[in-house]
């Protein structure tokens, strides 16, 4: 009868997810659908049918977290129109994060994406990362507001809801 016990591994039923993605939208090569898929061990802190989040590996911020859709989805220029409500899903997932974690004053967060070239994983991520006042000189360059290689998640909107439905 011991089959019928769960495993004293297992995590909480909001931290696990089946592997259930479809094949279509799973990238085996990718870090981070393997995350989402529970292949690699990393707690996963939200996880839904769409969206999960994670804690950065190298965080640049006492709080930085990786908010990414479930399903396989390329970088920012892979987006369009269409996009807008889930990018806007992922900064509700942010926020959600930040006061789970006790972190009150959003006007001390930074929510934002690398722009092709200089993304590390091409699997659509938002970083959110916060206080900004508590970042590193690295990670101010890094995460550096109207640079070219990041933007915020509302400038991500901004660009996408100006865009035609294709690109």
């Amino acid at each position: 009868m011991a089959e019928d016990q769960p495993s004293p591994s297992v995590q909480d039923s909001h931290t696990t997810k089946p592997s259930s993605v479809p094949a279509e939208e799973y990238d085996k090569k990718c870090i981070f659908c393997r995350i989402v898929n529970n292949e690699m061990g990393t707690e996963l802190l939200h996880s839904d049918g769409d969206i999960s989040c994670f804690k950065d590996i190298k965080p640049g911020a006492p709080h930085h977290y990786l908010v990414v859709p479930t399903k396989h989805i390329g970088n920012c220029k892979s987006l369009n129109k269409e996009h807008v409500p889930l990018v806007k899903q992922m900064v509700d997932v942010g926020k959600d994060m930040l006061q789970k974690n006790n972190v009150t004053d959003l006007t001390d967060v930074r929510f934002g994406f690398h722009w092709p070239p200089f993304c590390s994983v091409t699997h659509l991520h938002l970083h959110v990362l916060a206080p900004v006042s508590q970042m590193g000189f690295m990670s101010r360059l890094i995460y550096r507001l109207n640079s070219y290689w990041f933007v915020t998640a509302d400038q991500l909107i901004e660009l996408l809801s100006s865009k035609g439905e294709t690109n």
